[in-house]
């Protein structure tokens, strides 16, 4: 505690209502927590710690860099860490930076055929930022690339199916890259149903196999809650043999075989001699 508090006299609050979001909010009478003036100085802190001499951060982390470098000059550190910063990556959702928290994230470790039907989610407009910060074409070749497309060139898609195939044979392998590209043509452009789907066993309560459509796209993973569940069958996201259902309390048969979707890539194939009673 004693460490803490000559910790905070080093900063002013001042000098913390010079960031962006706390000026806002302090403008609009809005609450700003403690913690949250607490946290810049313990992140300042881990670089007096381990007497820092480069710190990397993306672009949104500015503020708090710079106030490493303060609090290294308070603790007598002459020469304070240079502060590099990185550009965001905006999601899939092509508005808020990536990140798990919002579910706009292309994870490194997802199957291939996950992968690239995320990176082919993006918008048109912003798989330009991915060409440039994931991949090593230079900058002259992404532009090339850019108005080929402006002139009629190149089609997006194509473009686009290009950058999928780079960063899943990056994270996986060719092979797994080709195959991906193929899932893909095969289910979102062919319309047609993937191959190997999942028959995945489905443990109920009821002996009469009977179960809301809610529960078993929740039991299936296809939802992290029941409300997602709720969520997705509201939105028209959950089909049956290709129709689509939107009333979450549907009761479904499970006595007959049929293959459950959920949004463009999550299929399963529901057999009764999968379903078990416990």
């Amino acid at each position: 505690a004693e460490d803490l508090i000559r910790l905070t006299a080093r900063y002013t609050v001042a000098r913390m209502l010079e960031r962006d979001d706390f000026k806002k909010r302090f403008s609009e009478n809005k609450p700003i927590a403690i913690h949250e003036f607490i946290y810049p100085l313990l992140q300042a802190y881990d670089s007096v710690a381990i007497k820092a001499d480069v710190e990397l951060g993306g672009s949104d982390q500015r503020f708090n860099l710079l106030i490493g470098r303060d609090i290294q000059r308070e603790y007598g550190i002459e020469k304070p860490q240079v502060a590099i910063l990185l550009p965001l990556l905006v999601g899939t959702d092509g508005v808020r930076k990536m990140s798990k928290s919002y579910g706009n994230y292309i994870g490194i470790t997802e199957p291939p055929e996950e992968m690239f039907g995320k990176l082919m989610s993006i918008p048109d407009e912003l798989m330009w930022d991915y060409w440039k910060f994931l991949t090593d074409l230079t900058e002259e070749e992404i532009e090339k690339m850019k108005e080929d497309v402006e002139k009629g060139i190149l089609h997006p898609m194509d473009v686009k199916k290009e950058l999928a195939m780079y960063i899943v044979e990056r994270f996986h392998s060719k092979e797994d890259a080709v195959k991906a590209k193929e899932h893909f043509e095969k289910v979102h452009s062919k319309r047609e149903l993937p191959e190997n789907i999942p028959e995945p066993e489905i443990i109920i309560s009821s002996e009469e196999k009977k179960i809301p459509l809610y529960e078993l796209v929740y039991k299936l993973g296809f939802a992290s809650s029941k409300s997602e569940a709720r969520r997705l069958i509201k939105s028209g996201a959950v089909k049956i043999n290709g129709e689509k259902f939107t009333d979450f309390n549907f009761e479904v048969d499970l006595s007959k075989e049929f293959v459950l979707q959920v949004g463009k890539r999550k299929f399963a194939r529901i057999k009764p001699e999968n379903i078990k009673i416990g």
